[in-house]
């Protein structure tokens, strides 16, 4: 086995590994792909003789090009949102448990999408692959005190997403937008302060907009201006639904569907929020 052979069936050992870390950093399974790709390219550029642990060493190498990506993720603002799956049937119905199969994981992957790229990597590396606070400090250029800050603080973003996907926890995810739904309607701006976590993002396409990019919101009482200066996606004729298998809303107007929004529950605050009303997208959703 010649030197390249060696290195391919050693980073083959390793890729689901790789591709694993990079989903739970990126959230997306074509960018993960990407990022492992990337590391590939790096390894075989490298001399690795000396190295000990290449796994772990593989590790650091896909954690930095996520760390980039997220980087410049954050720094384009461009990226579109995804067009939502939407179910208008009775979110309540144990039959609907079915949908909520991977609802943990999305929610908990929307919430790491309001974690700044430091904090993400920190508590994904830490919390979910138990890489010590030692080596992740090197790779966000921090002390290794520093970086567990990051983790704590991301801990506590996370903290009541549910180990277990339930109608039950649908329920109460629906609880909580209801007492957003009731607040918007009645333009009580600190009831929805109340209702909205601290540090929540709002996200939003342009709709009929030609400028690209999504447009995004952070923290409860920008977030709650902007609901209530919108109005028509929270009116009375809002309608419960289903929205990739979490609490959400919809409205419809004349027997068309003018506005979907999708909302994150964490504990009894929303901490997400993701709004569709572009035309286009609207009318290809599969309801």
């Amino acid at each position: 086995m010649n030197a390249s052979e060696w290195q391919a069936e050693q980073f083959e050992q390793s890729r689901s590994h790789l591709r694993a870390v990079a989903y739970r950093m990126l959230g997306s399974g074509s960018e993960a792909e990407d990022a492992v790709q990337e590391a590939w390219i790096r390894f075989a550029r490298s001399d690795t003789g000396a190295v000990e642990n290449l796994r772990g060493w593989l590790t650091t190498v896909v954690s930095r090009v996520c760390l980039d990506m997220l980087r410049a993720r954050r720094a384009r603002r461009e990226e579109l949102l995804e067009a939502p799956n939407v179910t208008l049937s009775d979110p309540t119905d144990p039959e609907q448990e079915v949908l909520l199969a991977d609802s943990v994981g999305l929610a908990l992957l929307v919430i790491l999408e309001t974690l700044s790229p430091a904090e993400r990597l920190a508590f994904v590396l830490h919390d979910m692959f138990g890489m010590p606070f030692e080596e992740i400090a090197p790779i966000v250029d921090r002390s290794p005190t520093a970086t567990r800050q990051l983790a704590s603080r991301a801990r506590r973003r996370v903290r009541g997403v549910r180990p277990e996907a339930t109608a039950e926890s649908l329920i109460h995810q629906r609880k909580v937008v209801d007492a957003f739904l009731a607040a918007s309607r009645e333009g009580d701006f600190e009831a929805l302060v109340a209702v909205l976590d601290p540090n929540v993002v709002f996200r939003s396409d342009r709709g009929t907009d030609l400028s690209r990019g999504a447009i995004e919101i952070t923290g409860a009482r920008e977030v709650a201006n902007v609901i209530l200066a919108r109005g028509t996606p929270f009116a009375p004729f809002a309608q419960p639904a289903v929205v990739d298998g979490q609490a959400g809303a919809v409205v419809v107007v004349s027997g068309r569907l003018r506005s979907v929004v999708k909302f994150t529950v964490a504990g009894d605050r929303v901490v997400a929020m993701d709004l569709t009303i572009d035309p286009d997208t609207l009318s290809r959703l599969p309801i």
